[in-house]
């Protein structure tokens, strides 16, 4: 399965996690529920990683790779801290495309950060994405 295929099975899955994640919420608090939810990740991504793992697999190239890796579990433990804050304010249909903003915010920064070339497309898209947001979110 190529880069497409994986993509539409994050998008099934994050759909999935918004609804269960607003039913999960309800009467918890929100700081509670996510660490269960990350409970739950870490046990299931280290035992993926340890059935599925290669030769070598393990190793990491540099001191310059764990300070990203560390720093984005960083970003996405507050991500979900405030996702979860969030559904348990909100509607998960106002703010779960709210939360893909990021995909207008990774487009931008691919450009600026990551040398990424920005098309008309990407420029196009990335507009109707925070539209589509604004739109829903004003519902």
């Amino acid at each position: 399965m190529g880069w497409i295929g994986w993509a539409l099975l994050s998008a099934l899955f994050a759909a999935a996690t918004a609804i269960l994640a607003k039913l999960g919420v309800a009467g918890v608090d929100s700081n509670f529920a996510t660490a269960v939810r990350t409970t739950v990740v870490v046990v299931f991504a280290w035992g993926l990683a340890l059935a599925l793992r290669t030769p070598g697999g393990f190793s990491v190239p540099s001191n310059r790779t764990w300070l990203f890796l560390c720093l984005s579990g960083l970003g996405t433990g507050l991500s979900w801290v405030c996702y979860f804050r969030a559904l348990q304010l909100g509607p998960a249909s106002r703010v779960a495309p709210i939360d893909k903003l990021s995909v207008a915010l990774v487009i931008v920064a691919g450009t600026v950060f990551l040398g990424e070339k920005m098309t008309w497309g990407k420029a196009f898209g990335g507009l109707l994405i925070v539209a589509g947001a604004v739109f829903v979110a004003l519902d």
